[in-house]
């Protein structure tokens, strides 16, 4: 597992603010089944724990969604864009208008154009479901070395196309195209910036890539419909994630010096309420203990890929279920196979206005 460089750091980080941009639209599981071509049987909330899902409406591409998480973001903030030293954009979808993916000129320069922040170094980032998690471990860096004071990681997700072309493919429980009909759209993005001195903030930022399971999860073209095709091997997938990520999860917290039973919240990818029920278990196994509250946000949002984390970390604060002190773990999963680890302590988040 691959840490923040060792050795003498001239500062910490600490997570300032976020944002989130949800559609308004919501399209069930028993709506989105009830529009497939065969006659499958699948009674797809029950299956996966998901009720309904965010769906994009005309315009809400992948930039309106990140800019819209950008500004709700500003909007909590202590911070104008104009104190923004740098903005990551971190989605797996590119949308700016239609279906096209549009690599160049990233979406980067239109998000910090579009928030007033022309002046912030800006550049994109895909790691998959991991990308805004692997943003804040870049930022961590960053700030950590004294390079710049704050940052922004920013991501739009307009998937759920993915599900509609599945609907139109899918025969079966056992289709490869399956686990595209859990997913939803939505934007998210969060201010890193250098935390005061002596005050808690970002303990470890950890990532590893077993890449022999690269191909597990692919994604294509489709001939169905606008956007993309996505086919994974789903069972395969959370068996290598199962397999891996305990000795990983207890490296990361050895260097913090933790044990798993003193996490407060922990809020792994948001992919299924079935496949984190079956990681805790093997956790709890692993470790002889669980994390105080482990946080399942599928039921209304289902998985909105690299978003998921921060999108459950802003509900957890709307609610006012997380507090100043409480230990944080974000525990990424992703096609490649990802796995990355985040662990804070909440600190000055907690004490903003949460208000919707």
């Amino acid at each position: 597992m691959t840490f923040e460089p060792s050795g003498e750091m001239a500062h910490s980080a600490r997570f300032e603010s976020i944002g989130v941009r949800l559609p308004q639209t919501k399209v069930s599981s028993r709506a989105l089944m009830a529009s497939t071509r065969h006659h499958t049987g699948i009674d797809l909330e029950r299956l996966t724990g998901i009720h309904e899902r965010r769906v994009a409406a005309d315009g809400e591409d992948s930039l309106a969604l990140a800019v819209g998480a950008a500004r709700d973001c500003l909007g909590r903030s202590r911070h104008g864009a104009a104190d923004l030293d740098m903005v990551i954009s971190t989605s797996i979808s590119k949308y700016r208008g239609n279906f096209s993916q549009r690599l160049e000129p990233p979406l980067s320069l239109f998000i910090k154009q579009a928030i007033g922040a022309p002046q912030a170094m800006s550049f994109d980032l895909s790691n998959a479901c991991a990308g805004m998690l692997t943003g804040v471990f870049v930022l961590n860096d960053f700030i950590r070395r004294g390079a710049i004071e704050r940052g922004m990681v920013v991501s739009g997700e307009s998937i759920s196309q993915l599900g509609r072309n599945a609907a139109q493919q899918v025969h079966s429980i056992l289709s490869r195209q399956l686990a595209s009909l859990t997913l939803g759209d939505a934007g998210a993005a969060v201010i890193v910036e250098r935390a005061p001195e002596n005050q808690p903030g970002i303990s470890v930022a950890a990532f590893t890539t077993l890449s022999e399971h690269s191909r597990l999860c692919l994604g294509y073209p489709s001939h169905i419909g606008p956007g993309a095709s996505m086919y994974t091997k789903a069972r395969t997938l959370q068996r290598a994630a199962i397999d891996n990520v305990p000795s990983l999860l207890r490296e990361a917290l050895d260097e913090a010096g933790l044990d798993i039973g003193d996490v407060d919240f922990f809020i792994p990818h948001q992919t299924s309420s079935r496949a984190i029920r079956a990681g805790i278990r093997v956790l709890a196994e692993q470790f002889g203990a669980e994390p105080r509250n482990v946080v399942d946000n599928v039921e209304l949002f289902g998985n909105t890929s690299s978003t998921t984390h921060f999108l459950a970390l802003h509900r957890l604060l709307q609610e006012g279920r997380v507090h100043a002190g409480d230990r944080v773990l974000l525990l990424a999963l992703a096609s490649g196979l990802e796995v990355g680890v985040v662990m804070f302590t909440m600190d000055g988040l907690a004490e903003l206005s949460w208000a919707s």
